[in-house]
């Protein structure tokens, strides 16, 4: 009968069998992997959780339609749109309810940024009738006009001795700045439209002034 093993050499046997299938490096590969699935989903958790950031860039106040001059801007003409920094206009408004109800003094194309400068008057322009820019000549009469004056605008045409009245009591939308330059100063006047077509019509031609009431 064959002698058993000596004890050393099952010693070393026992030994590579537990490397084999459990030794240090084994258990190391196990706990990397634990540790690793560990990382990814606490990571995909912060993820989850964490707030979204939102669209990057300054929010700019834009047309979303074709806008004719003296028009009065509804909400729903009106985008918001995010800019980078250094590309927004000075005086650009952010917000549609800045912009809505008032009126636009020159036409704006869709995408074109809305500044404060652009729009004038609290309130809409009365159902029916057209915002007109006038130019008055006269300066001192410029700076008794507020929003809400009522006034003519007159003129006096080439063969007539006597001024003509264009368009009679007519609110003031707003007096525009002094422009450098320009001769007298703008005012926005709401008329009804066949007023307003006489007006723009006399303008081309004509000396158009305004007459307090």
């Amino acid at each position: 009968m064959a002698d058993p093993l000596s004890p050393h050499l099952s010693e070393r046997i026992s030994d590579s069998v537990r490397a084999i299938i459990g030794g240090p490096s084994w258990r190391r590969t196990l706990r990397l992997r634990r540790a690793a699935a560990a990382v990814l989903a606490g990571t995909a958790l912060v993820l989850i959780a964490a707030p979204r950031a939102g669209p990057s860039g300054v929010k700019v106040l834009v047309a979303a339609v074709e806008l004719p001059g003296g028009s009065t801007v509804r909400a729903s003409d009106l985008a918001v749109r995010h800019w980078p920094a250094d590309l927004v206009p000075t005086g650009t408004l952010h917000d549609p309810e800045e912009a809505a109800g008032r009126v636009l003094v020159g036409a704006a194309h869709p995408g074109e940024p809305l500044t404060d400068v652009r729009l004038v008057g609290a309130g809409p322009v009365p159902s029916g009738a057209s915002a007109v820019p006038v130019r008055i000549a006269d300066a001192a009469v410029a700076t008794l006009l507020v929003p809400g004056t009522r006034v003519d605008v007159v003129t006096i045409g080439p063969h007539d001795e006597h001024p003509a009245v264009l368009a009679g009591d007519a609110p003031v939308l707003a007096v525009l700045a002094e422009e450098k330059g320009a001769r007298g100063r703008l005012v926005l006047v709401a008329m009804s439209r066949d007023a307003a077509t006489r007006v723009a019509s006399a303008t081309l031609t004509d000396q158009v002034t305004i007459t307090l009431r």
